[in-house]
């Protein structure tokens, strides 16, 4: 998919940093709620209703001052925030259903806009995890394509540092002068200097903490053609990348290891699970090729619609808040059990969660909190 080459103004942007800061507004969130109100500003202005509505007291939406001034660090730290309409922002992570709706990007925009793949797996990796590594991430950047990984120690450093020449995207979990690990920054910095990238949809000063990395590893696979894994233990932060690939619809490869080699037993389950084995950088570029010729499909939007015009009844919004609970549920299955119409379902789940009460899940599940 090209980039559509349009650009925010500053109030736009202004508006849209606003609303995906405010309290309980992710990227789902903030796209329904455009979608419905026109507009970020339409959105900020009715939000304090909203979440009333869904049993909050108030929500705290950041003032255009403290907007002006995450604007103005980004600047200082040379950092852009682009909209998933404007160049620069990775085509392939404008097509996932929570792209972030502002991305703070640092480097060369262009290496973002190539083919890229990414390429992940253990910490705490053996020396042949982090040869082969090194080794596919060289031959990918060879046949022209980008590597992007996620900074960490082992298995993503190695990545990194074999495609610095070639072009390598750093996905960062905190904010941009909050590199973790710490060691790293000199690598982030060899990086930029090589026209490479990083990426962050945290702000300024914001120290990662451990729920932020699965949802940096949602932008890494998002951004990609494929994902490659080399070394992944039983339940590793590679793996959650891996199932985020999967449900994102990008192809998922995986290295094959040792069955006694407690490090390969996640590699192994997946290739048991259907993922693509993977020895050398042309088992990935087989893969790949075809895909590249398909034109992107972007993330269907929700019909607009007044959220207000179509306010529940008390009765109806009790029904549909009493068939939620911890687990999980689909909301076409809510749709058809609540015997109403999709908006008023989707109006509802709009205001729980603006209320902090609900969660969502992948695959269009969501749950009370």
């Amino acid at each position: 998919m090209d980039a559509i080459n349009t650009a925010l103004t500053d109030a736009e942007r202004i508006d849209r940093l606003r609303l995906i800061r405010t309290d309980n507004v992710g990227p789902r969130t903030f796209r329904s709620l455009v979608a419905h109100c026109g507009s970020a500003r339409s959105a900020l202005e009715r939000l304090p209703e909203l979440a009333r509505r869904g049993g909050a007291r108030r929500i705290r939406i950041i003032s255009e001052d403290e907007a002006r001034a995450e604007l103005a660090a980004c600047k200082k730290l040379d950092v852009s925030l682009l909209a998933p309409e404007e160049t620069g922002y990775p085509p392939r992570l404008a097509a996932i259903d929570d792209a972030p709706p502002l991305l703070g990007v640092r480097g060369a925009r262009e290496t973002l806009m190539r083919p890229v793949i990414a390429i992940v797996g253990s910490r705490n990796a053996s020396a042949a995890g982090l040869k082969l590594a090194g080794k596919l991430a060289h031959d990918l950047g060879d046949a022209g394509f980008v590597i992007i990984s996620g900074l960490a120690r082992g298995i993503d450093g190695a990545a990194h540092r074999a495609s610095v020449a070639s072009g390598t995207v750093a996905v960062l979990a905190g904010g941009h002068d909050r590199i973790y690990p710490a060691e790293h920054a000199d690598l982030l910095a060899a990086i930029l200097d090589a026209d490479g990238a990083a990426i962050s949809e945290m702000p300024p000063g914001h120290e990662p903490r451990a729920h932020d990395f699965p949802r940096r590893n949602r932008l890494i696979s998002g951004a990609a053609l494929g994902v490659v894994v080399v070394e992944a233990a039983q339940r590793s932060g590679s793996l959650i990348t891996a199932r985020l690939a999967n449900e994102q619809g990008r192809e998922v490869f995986a290295v094959p290891g040792s069955p006694l080699d407690p490090r390969a037993a996640g590699t192994n389950d997946l290739i048991k699970q259907g993922a693509t084995l993977v020895t050398e950088a042309s088992d990935v570029i087989q893969m790949v090729t075809p895909i590249m010729e398909r034109p992107l499909v972007l993330p269907l939007e929700e019909p607009d619609g007044d959220l207000f015009a179509g306010d529940p009844e008390d009765s109806e919004r009790a029904r549909i808040t009493g068939l939620l609970g911890p687990a999980p549920v689909s909301i076409d299955d809510l749709i058809r059990l609540a015997d109403t119409s999709a908006a008023k379902v989707r109006t509802v789940l709009l205001e729980l969660e603006l209320a902090g009460r609900l969660e969502r899940h992948g695959g269009g599940l969501v749950s009370l909190i």
